[in-house]
């Protein structure tokens, strides 16, 4: 049995809606995001946190679901993580896209049965939805931050291109301009629609 574990990175959220204090608003989207790998299928959950943000885990974490203190940000730091608690797969994921479907994530871990490394982008602009990795990660894996990484530099970095799969995207919500993109037809995401309700 191929033990597969789904891993919540928040990231840099600096902003919130108008009449939103900015932490509140990165605590929401997170919780989202973590209530949503909490009830998938043929997974487990985690959080992976620097030190400046294990506050907010311990916010937002479900009852027992681990929490991994990492060095960096970084795809590399919870991968290396996951292979210390004997993963065999993992995916990480952003925290700032709350409304995306279950099925994405989905998508994003199935290739690694014949790849080693699997890329989400971010549909909506710079930087990556999530990353999928068979552990432990390869020796050439680039320093990957969500942020700024994309599949060309990935790719590049790899004895062969096709190592990395690209999966479907999801937009992130990097500013205000991209609110109007939320997907009230998917289900979940109440903490930030109750935000933007007020």
């Amino acid at each position: 049995m191929v033990r597969r574990v789904v891993v919540a990175l928040p990231g840099r959220v600096d902003w919130g809606p108008s009449g939103t204090d900015p932490a509140t608003w990165r605590t929401a989207l997170a919780e989202d995001v973590v209530d949503l790998i909490a009830t998938l299928n043929e997974v487990e959950p985690a959080i992976a946190v620097v030190a400046a943000d294990r506050p907010l885990a311990d916010t937002v974490a479900w009852p027992g679901m681990p929490i991994y203190d990492i060095p960096a940000r970084t795809v590399n730091a919870v991968a290396a993580a996951a292979t210390a608690d004997g993963y065999d797969q993992v995916a990480v994921i952003v925290t700032d896209a709350p409304d995306v479907p279950g099925l994405i994530l989905g998508k994003l871990l199935r290739p690694l049965s014949s790849r080693t490394v699997a890329l989400a982008p971010n549909s909506g602009g710079a930087g990556l939805l999530g990353v999928a990795v068979r552990l432990p990660a390869p020796d050439w894996l680039p320093e990957i931050d969500l942020d700024t990484a994309d599949l060309a530099g990935v790719r590049a970095a790899a004895p062969r291109p096709a190592e990395v799969a690209a999966t479907p995207g999801w937009r992130r919500l990097g500013g205000p301009a991209d609110l109007p993109t939320l997907d009230p037809a998917v289900e979940g995401w109440e903490l930030t629609r109750a935000l933007l309700a007020h």
